[in-house]
């Protein structure tokens, strides 16, 4: 069995199709309405012709009897004739404006008069031949009878006429009214088959557009379309294959530029790791030059001894200071864990692991991204902290990380000469029903721009560098969006810290003013050690 599916080009053919059926069908429609009324309008002349001709035979009735010519009685013999064949032709149309008794009437005063004036023209000729009145009484009664009789042909002719006349204006008025009628009814039909239409075929596109907006803003989820159209379910097909691909790619750029960071912390733990190397070294150096010293002491003295019973201490021999050593051992141990620190950073920080939230003290993750950066830090910019030491968040240290070392990285490169990043953090409380802000900072810039409703942990960053035009900030978060020259930026810092901020469950905002600088505000929500 062939399966039927359905299609878009389909719905639309059937829609073109019974307009077309409804258009055809009023065509139809109208078409044997004219050829109807066509046949009245005939019909109709027929009658007003058979009425004209009755007052024609009227009129040379009138002439005959009062100068009794033959000319008058031929032409009115004609018109008689004329009638019986108007009849004869047209007795449907007679009979549809006059009763059966009237027709048949009709019919029996044309032949009564035509006989009648056959009579009077005999009496007439045998008049002339006599030149005698014995025929008066006859002709007078012949000629009231024609009169009688032509008076009834004419009364039953007119009313014919009139009616007939009645009955086409009400037949173009119906015509008209179904007309209207229909051409409503079409536009009607037409209206709820474009409806429908719309809803089999618009919809999907409607949905389809809904979800191209939501991809357009960032968030990459699989189209899903209630429809069983060929068309749909294969432009459905195709988009999430190329969102797969776009996600694909936009993780390979993520993880570009997660090594172009990397190779900013590499610069940094180079300068970092030179630190704790040297004290080592150092100590190491020191340490040596203090064991050389007591290797020219006697083996089978002990290290240090000042003298006993029955054992003789040179006046000269060095000794170990046992507490100075240990100075310096604690002093290699500590570096050596410094480094090692720092190394652990650097791995945590490039390994690719799956999200994992935790209890995060602030100021220290803070103080180790900006160890991260020193490498580029210029002479020139100072970093601050304004942290409380007890002030926890909850966060993927990894991501965390990383949306924190972009931020600083763009406020450094946004200085070109002396300048300043500022990073404080206090704990928001919520905004109560009245409306009022209860936390340290006045945030009326940001409102309507990053709120939570539950307590929040509020980070700012702030540079003094060239700032961000008003036009350009509602687009910063774009992806490959920068407003740095050409070879000097992917694009793609913000829109990753935007990323990891959201999938935190927070927000981003950005405040700047040209020549002033930029602040990016961080809202965190407090979550409970689970």
């Amino acid at each position: 069995m062939i399966k039927y599916q359905q299609s878009i080009r389909q719905k639309v053919r059937l829609g073109y199709v019974a307009v077309v059926v409804m258009i055809l069908g009023l065509s139809a429609f109208t078409f044997f309405e004219l050829d109807f009324l066509e046949k009245k309008v005939m019909s109709g002349e027929a009658i007003s012709e058979f009425f004209d001709t009755t007052l024609e035979i009227r009129r040379f009735e009138k002439n005959y009897v009062l100068y009794e010519q033959r000319s008058d009685y031929d032409e009115n013999l004609q018109y008689v004739n004329r009638a019986g064949e108007l009849f004869d032709a047209n007795i449907a149309g007679f009979a549809a404006v006059a009763t059966p008794d009237k027709i048949i009437g009709l019919r029996d005063s044309l032949e009564r008069y035509k006989s009648l004036m056959e009579q009077y023209e005999k009496i007439i000729r045998r008049q002339n031949r006599r030149l005698a009145g014995s025929d008066s009484t006859l002709k007078v009664k012949l000629a009231g009878d024609i009169r009688k009789t032509g008076k009834d042909i004419i009364t039953v002719a007119e009313e014919m006429s009139r009616a007939e006349r009645k009955s086409l204006q009400t037949l173009l008025a119906s015509s008209r009214r179904v007309l209207i009628i229909s051409i409503s009814l079409l536009i009607v039909l037409v209206i709820i088959i474009g409806q429908v239409l719309a809803k089999m075929v618009v919809k999907p596109l409607k949905l389809m557009e809904r979800n191209m907006e939501v991809i357009a803003e960032g968030r990459f989820e699989s189209i899903r379309i209630d429809s069983k159209d060929r068309e749909v379910l294969s432009l459905t097909r195709a988009f999430n294959k190329m969102l797969r691909e776009l996600e694909l790619r936009q993780r390979h750029l993520v993880q570009s530029e997660k090594l172009a960071s990397l190779g900013t912390l590499l610069s940094g733990v180079a300068h970092e790791l030179n630190n704790p190397l040297a004290n080592i070294s150092s100590s190491s150096q020191i340490l040596a030059e203090e064991i050389q010293e007591i290797q020219g002491a006697s083996p089978t003295e002990p290290l240090g001894n000042k003298g006993g019973k029955g054992q003789v201490t040179p006046p000269a021999a060095p000794f170990l200071d046992t507490a100075y050593a240990r100075e310096l051992v604690a002093q290699i141990n500590e570096q050596t864990d410094r480094a090692r620190n720092i190394v652990r950073s650097l791995l945590e920080f490039s390994r690719d692991k799956e999200f994992k939230n935790a209890q995060l003290p602030l100021r220290t993750l803070c103080e180790e991204t900006i160890r991260f950066v020193k490498g580029q830090l210029p002479p020139s910019v100072s970093v601050t902290l304004d942290i409380p030491d007890g002030l926890v968040i909850t966060a993927d240290k990894q991501r965390i990380q990383q949306a924190f070392l972009n931020l600083i990285k763009n406020g450094i490169d946004a200085i070109s000469g002396e300048g300043s990043i500022a990073i404080k953090a206090r704990l928001h409380h919520a905004i109560d029903k009245a409306g009022d802000d209860t936390g340290i900072y006045n945030y009326l810039k940001y409102r309507g721009k990053c709120t939570l409703e539950d307590d929040t942990v509020d980070i700012e960053i702030r540079d003094t560098g060239e700032g961000i035009p008003a036009d350009l900030l509602p687009k910063v978060f774009d992806p490959f969006f920068t407003t740095k020259d050409v070879g000097k930026g992917s694009g793609l810092g913000l829109f990753i810290v935007h990323e990891i901020i959201e999938e935190h469950d927070g927000c981003i905002a950005v405040d700047s003013e040209p020549g002033k600088g930029t602040t990016f505000l961080i809202r965190l929500p407090v979550k409970e050690k689970t």
